[in-house]
């Protein structure tokens, strides 16, 4: 049986997108997103936590992340988490957790100071399609119904 891996996240973007290409000639981009969390604390003080997620794309979905994702941008990102491990120089083993992304929804931008608006896209996603909101609802309505019946099914352990 197959592992549900799937996440959506939306925050904004820490810092612009790095773009390189990899050695099969794809283009690759990263950029980091900060995603901010309010909830009341015990004692009833408001408290605001932030987490930072290092965000991968690919192919033509990269090549609109770098055009269309400047810091400070508001994302939604739907994709995958992907664990990197490595040894250290030192010899310790090292571990790093990022988003691939199979699809970003670009949120939108108001009027510049100079009155002029931002023509970005919408969203985009790893195939170069920009989806429509109704096959983009589909997708989020099938991962949260995968996540139900596994969370059902007693599958997901919390």
């Amino acid at each position: 049986m197959n592992s549900l891996n799937q996440i959506i996240v939306e925050g904004n973007v820490v810092k612009s997108p790095e773009s390189r290409t990899i050695p099969t000639g794809t283009i690759a981009c990263t950029f980091p997103i900060a995603v901010n969390r309010y909830y009341k604390a015990a004692d009833g003080e408001k408290t605001q936590e932030v987490s930072f997620f290092d965000v991968d794309t690919y192919g033509s979905l990269a090549e609109a992340c770098v055009k269309w994702c400047p810091k400070g941008r508001g994302v939604r990102v739907v994709g995958r988490l992907k664990q990197d491990r490595w040894k250290s120089e030192d010899g310790k083993a090292r571990t790093r957790i990022k988003i691939v992304a199979e699809h970003v929804e670009f949120k939108p931008v108001f009027k510049k100071a100079d009155g002029k608006e931002d023509p970005a896209p919408q969203s985009a996603d790893a195939n170069g399609n920009s989806p429509s909101k109704r096959k983009k609802l589909a997708m989020l309505a099938e991962a949260a119904a995968a996540a139900q019946s596994e969370q059902e099914v007693g599958e997901i352990a919390f």
